[in-house]
């Protein structure tokens, strides 16, 4: 959605999209603080997570998933809930939490408990029988440096599970898993990476500005990215076609 014609902008994506994702993070909005972001962002915005286990704490609930459905905007609820479900042997519960509020979506991960990578793919197949799964790899402890090829072999088995799309972990700080504490991006990591799995099928988590430009000038103004906070959204947008000074010249050079 734009408001006026500009030449030599990058073409994006129509929504629904299958690439070009802009997954935001929900840590606690209210219906009117999401009414607020939908009205200036809504085109924008491709699916939302109810950040790690807020859903279970927010009392209106039902009315903030309206909200987003009203305006078809799919919502799930973050990994964190799901393993506190799966660590004190809730997976059925789990199911029927999803049934109950109309879940179309979920997240499997394993960032803040072990699971055998075997019965995390189970549990992925299982779950894809009443819902889309996206899956997350990685660890929320950043001492766990997975080496790149664990990080391949974990990816495709994921998606030979059933997964819609893979979550590169980064927690809502961008600061493990991709990332170094710093927040520099492993490079060698994500090259590795794109070398055997599809970037479409990757959501990188990168709620920082740096991060997002890192992206987009590997991967292109379709790069999937989540983790996004509700007030970057339009500023993501700028980056994504060219129109802010991080990203200003990268397209331009290529067309004038």
């Amino acid at each position: 959605m734009l408001n006026f014609k500009l030449h030599h902008v990058p073409e994006r994506t129509e929504k629904p999209r299958q690439h070009g994702l802009t997954m935001v993070m929900d840590k606690g909005l209210s219906t009117g603080e999401i009414e607020n972001l939908l009205e200036v962002a809504g085109p924008h915005i491709d699916i939302v997570k109810l950040g790690w286990s807020t859903s279970f704490v927010t009392p209106n609930l039902t009315d903030k998933l309206k909200v987003y459905r009203d305006a078809g905007i799919p919502v799930y609820f973050g990994g964190t809930l799901f393993e506190a479900f799966v660590v004190r042997n809730q997976l059925d519960d789990y199911i029927n939490l999803l049934k109950e509020y109309s879940m179309e979506y979920a997240e499997v991960s394993d960032g803040s408990i072990t699971i055998e990578h075997a019965r995390k793919c189970e549990y992925i197949n299982q779950l894809s029988q009443h819902v889309t799964v996206i899956s997350e790899v990685g660890s929320k402890d950043a001492k766990k440096i997975f080496a790149p090829y664990k990080w391949i072999e974990m990816m495709k088995a994921e998606l030979e599970a059933g997964s819609w799309k893979l979550i590169a972990e980064s927690r809502e700080t961008g600061n493990v898993g991709i990332y170094r504490e710093s927040g520099e991006v492993r490079e060698g990591l994500v090259d590795e990476i794109l070398t055997q799995v599809p970037a479409e099928k990757i959501i990188w988590e990168a709620p920082q500005k740096n991060q997002q430009v890192w992206f987009i000038k590997l991967i292109g103004a379709n790069v999937n990215l989540g983790n996004i906070a509700p007030s970057e959204v339009i500023p993501l947008e700028t980056i994504r076609l060219g129109l802010r000074g991080d990203t200003f010249h990268h397209f331009l050079d290529n067309n004038i």
